[in-house]
């Protein structure tokens, strides 16, 4: 069973809110063991809905839809809907009584237009709301040659629909998908240092649609995700599936991963430190703190992490700042960041790349170095530039 999530409002086209919503349902949908093929955006618009609404009753066998149903004349949703299934509109007696008591209650004149929200496409259900005065909708839809399609419709206000779907929705499909019912499970292997297209490169029969698990690559941040999905009977069955794919992602991989799931870098670091029962200082003059905050953010920190300092100049060679920042936090490391020093350029180049960066760990040892270039967009220079230094002290931890 395949499903598709839409979401009505002038407000999401326009980019003025954003639709949490959809990624809300997309996830429970999956713990129910449904894959959603579709997420679709759509405005207040009549020609618009309506061709949204056939297109999604064609192709998915379950469909959600979030918004439209208030008291407006440019809520569509139940109109369309009723369209769509070529039904007519009918007052459903209930919800009018419960429309009218929650107006009572909370002691508010009613308006002619909110008898619009207890109209239902004939033969469907009234979802209750507890929180609000529109009434979700519960409807099958006869397909030619198809099973039918089962639509949800919800209100867009997020509290209203979680409680709808907890209470009605999510039992609803439970109940309709019985002993048929798959389990999908996930494993997302995290991984730093080379690109997105060297890392397929290194993978090449892995990242493929065709192969079960399947396994997805995405990046962000310079962090390059690699998703491993399995549906089956079981969670058993999809851990057992997901195991060998994650174990060949390792050993081909090898140091390039540092982590699974909601892994940062800093977890990583934090994990090695704590492993080996040493902690560290940092001392930052290109990140703007961000290496403090992200190790100062996990739990327990004070374990590992002794303090930072944060500055505008290091004032010094990296190296040095690196062991004086050390001895004055009493810490087993120091990660010192700064600028290097401007390399020589060649009579006449007058190129713009900024100067590059050098990143020192000082330890009982001695200091190590790394220089690590800027040379990309500056809205992720110094997120960049933190993640190779937290990469840098991960890479010697495990030396």
């Amino acid at each position: 069973m395949h499903a598709e999530i839409i979401a009505v409002g002038d407000e999401l086209t326009s980019g003025q809110s954003l639709d949490t919503n959809s990624q809300w349902i997309a996830q429970r949908l999956e713990e129910l063991g449904i894959a959603t093929l579709y997420h679709t955006t759509v405005g207040d618009r009549r020609e618009s809905c309506g061709a949204v609404f056939r297109a999604a009753v064609e192709r998915a066998d379950l469909v959600v839809v979030t918004g439209g149903l208030g008291p407006t004349d440019d809520d569509l949703t139940r109109e369309l809907l009723a369209e769509t299934a070529g039904r007519e509109m009918i007052l459903d007696a209930e919800s009018l009584e419960r429309i009218r008591g929650m107006f009572a209650r909370r002691g508010w004149p009613m308006a002619p237009n909110n008898e619009r929200q207890a109209m239902l496409p004939a033969g469907a259900r009234a979802i209750p709301n507890s929180r609000g005065t529109a009434p979700g909708i519960d409807l099958e839809i006869d397909r030619r040659g198809q099973a039918p399609c089962r639509l949800f419709a919800l209100p867009g206000v997020p509290a209203e629909m979680f409680e709808m779907w907890r209470a009605w929705v999510a039992p609803a499909i439970a109940e309709m998908l019985g002993p048929r019912r798959r389990v999908i499970a996930r494993r997302k292997i995290n991984c730093f240092g080379a690109g997105e297209s060297r890392i397929e490169e290194m993978l090449p029969d892995l990242i493929s649609r065709d192969h079960f698990p399947t396994v997805g690559i995405t990046a962000s941040g310079a962090t390059i995700a690699l998703r491993i999905a399995a549906d089956g009977t079981t969670e058993n069955e999809c851990r057992e599936a997901i195991e060998p794919v994650e174990e060949l992602i390792r050993r081909t991989l090898g140091t390039l991963v540092f982590g699974a799931d909601d892994d940062q870098l800093q977890d990583a670091v934090a994990r090695l430190l704590r492993r080996d029962g040493k902690t560290i200082a940092t001392i930052e003059s290109a990140t703007a703190g961000l290496v403090a905050n992200w190790l100062a953010g996990i739990a327990d920190s004070a374990d590992f992490y002794r303090g930072g300092m944060v500055v505008a100049a290091l004032g010094e060679s990296v190296e040095r700042a690196a062991v004086r920042c050390r001895e004055q936090f009493a810490a087993d490391y120091c990660l010192a960041i700064g600028l290097s020093a401007p390399p020589e350029k060649p009579a006449g180049d007058e190129s713009g790349e900024p100067p590059r960066v050098t990143v020192a760990l000082a330890g009982a040892g001695g200091v190590a170095r790394r220089e690590v270039s800027q040379g990309i967009h500056p809205a992720m220079r110094q997120m960049y530039v933190a993640k190779q230094a937290l990469d840098f002290v991960r890479l010697s931890l495990l030396a």
